[in-house]
């Protein structure tokens, strides 16, 4: 069987898109799903283009990742200026990764144009990086930025900066179609004429501007491509980049293409919906595979014929992929999913509480109408289950809280104050506290009124806060989302509470979070 190895460019590439900002923490449990999914390569960032990339390649060594070799990304070093003393390269090697990828220009347009440089003086600047690197032990990428453009445009000379990359040692040689605008023809002739004067590798990297960087990617596995690169959900500059969404099950299901095994495929809709969480972009439900409507059937012929066969309308297994098939008319496929997390969550599923488990399911799909998303919060879908099926008891109730934001002067930082009211084991608690803005000021109280019953939130921190607006259409009235990172020395989690208030659905969430890590010290013998 043929293997593909997948080189995920989301932390990188995807970064660049509009609308995206991910923080290191954000890149850090992005990784962790990546590694969780199997892929091979994760390239973190560019080293020292800014401060959250060089501190991610500090902090990604403490994760014990388990299938993922993370890679620096960097381009070729300066003209005129030796390797060893160029800023690029020392930069990457501060990264302190095994695997770097450089990218250099195989379109003399963009060498004499966008780099102003002589075409010799720019396959020198590739041979001496990678050389250098080499040196160094690195596994090195050259990623031969507009390749395709540059075949067209000059033939002789796109090949000579791979040639270029070959006499210095390169690993890996990645055709990009940077531009996007090469039709899946021409990538079929255009690397055909490459595999026959270079032997090495080939890796590849397409642009979605035409949208047909899925399958370009898949024409350039077919044409001998044993690397692709790309995204989670084709994020990136422009119009995104290959959708390793879509190209990962083309490449196992279609093609039978070794490139993750079954069971990690499984965990590609959860890893889609992680992403999209975390970039605070919605889902895309029409997705391939990993959408909400890749599997769902909307009543008349196809949902009759469907219920009987599911072939006649579905050319995979939903479970695959880790998705479902749903029907709008009734819905009964969800419960899988349902025993499927009370497994991962350590509860027996009991013939005898299916009948529960199904109302679990219409609440979580009652929930999800108001606009509750549980993928990226995790903490508070166990307590639903488990509250659902009288697994966990409440640590404390509250009886009130109250929220003042008060701007005494233009110019000056608003002073926002929390005053809460809880009752614990038939002790009431009432104590106030100030923080940056009323949502700090509110966790602030809550855990100060909590921590001398269970000392151990005081190990627990806020790591992000983000805020959706679901519907615009009632303005500043509208409801959100709130999807908040909680950790402590051992764990992160995230929960989500929905309201048409701020503070309410801010609540909602902070509750989980401390609930979700009471629960867990309690299922450890701590509380």
């Amino acid at each position: 069987m043929k293997k593909v190895e997948i080189y995920d460019t989301t932390l990188r590439d995807g970064a660049q898109a509009e609308d995206v900002s991910f923080t290191v923490e954000d890149k850090l449990r992005i990784t962790e799903q990546l590694d969780h999914l199997g892929i091979h390569y994760i390239e973190g960032g560019f080293p020292g283009a800014n401060p959250k990339d060089s501190r991610f390649f500090k902090e990604v060594k403490g994760l014990p990742l388990k299938h993922s070799r993370i890679v620096a990304f960097g381009s070729t070093r300066k003209a005129s200026t030796r390797a060893e003393e160029d800023t690029n390269m020392a930069v990457l090697l501060q990264a302190d990764t095994t695997h770097v990828a450089i990218v250099g220009k195989s379109w003399d347009f963009h060498v004499t144009e966008a780099l102003g440089v002589t075409l010799k003086e720019n396959l020198a600047m590739i041979e001496d990086s990678i050389a250098y690197l080499k040196s160094k032990n690195k596994t090195v990428f050259f990623d031969a930025e507009h390749y395709f453009d540059g075949f067209k445009s000059n033939p002789e000379y796109a090949v000579q900066t791979l040639k270029a990359s070959l006499r210095a040692g390169v690993d890996w040689v990645v055709l990009c179609d940077t531009n996007g605008g090469t039709m899946p023809d021409g990538i079929r002739k255009i690397f055909k004429e490459t595999r026959k004067v270079i032997k090495i590798p080939f890796g590849i990297h397409f642009h979605n501007d035409s949208d047909v960087a899925v399958a370009n990617s898949v024409i350039a596995v077919e044409s001998g491509a044993s690397l692709v690169q790309g995204t989670i959900n084709g994020l990136g500059e422009r119009c995104g980049n290959a959708n390793l969404c879509s190209i990962i099950p083309n490449l196992k299901l279609k093609l039978g293409i070794d490139c993750i095994s079954d069971q990690r495929l499984q965990y590609l809709r959860d890893v889609s919906r992680f992403v999209s969480e975390i970039a605070n972009i919605p889902p895309n439900r029409r997705q391939p595979y990993v959408g909400d409507s890749a599997f769902t059937h909307k009543g008349g012929l196809h949902v009759h014929a469907v219920r009987k066969k599911p072939t006649t309308y579905e050319h995979i297994r939903p479970v695959d992929v880790g998705n479902v098939q749903r029907t709008l008319v009734s819905d009964y496929s969800g419960l899988s999913t349902i025993i499927h997390k009370a497994n991962e969550y350590g509860i027996i599923v009991k013939p005898e509480n299916k009948p529960k488990l199904q109302e679990v399911l219409q609440i979580l799909k009652e929930m999800e109408d108001r606009g509750y998303q549980f993928e990226g919060a995790e903490g508070s879908f166990e307590l639903l289950m488990k509250r659902s099926l009288g697994l966990h008891r409440r640590f404390f109730n509250l009886i009130g809280f109250r929220v003042i934001v008060e701007k005494r002067k233009e110019g000056e930082a608003s002073i926002s104050e929390a005053t809460i009211m809880l009752k614990v084991d038939g002790e009431v608690e009432h104590t106030a506290s100030v923080g940056n803005g009323p949502v700090n000021a509110l966790d602030n109280a809550l855990r100060k009124a909590l921590e001398k019953f269970y000392p151990s939130l005081k190990e627990v921190h806020l790591i992000d806060y983000k805020v959706r607006v679901l519907t615009g259409m009632r303005g500043t009235a509208s409801r959100v989302r709130v999807l908040i990172e909680s950790g402590d020395k051992q764990r992160k989690w995230g929960t989500v509470g929905v309201s048409e208030n701020i503070m309410e659905a801010s609540w909602q969430a902070l509750v989980d979070s401390i609930e979700y890590k009471l629960l867990k010290d309690k299922e450890l013998g701590d509380v």
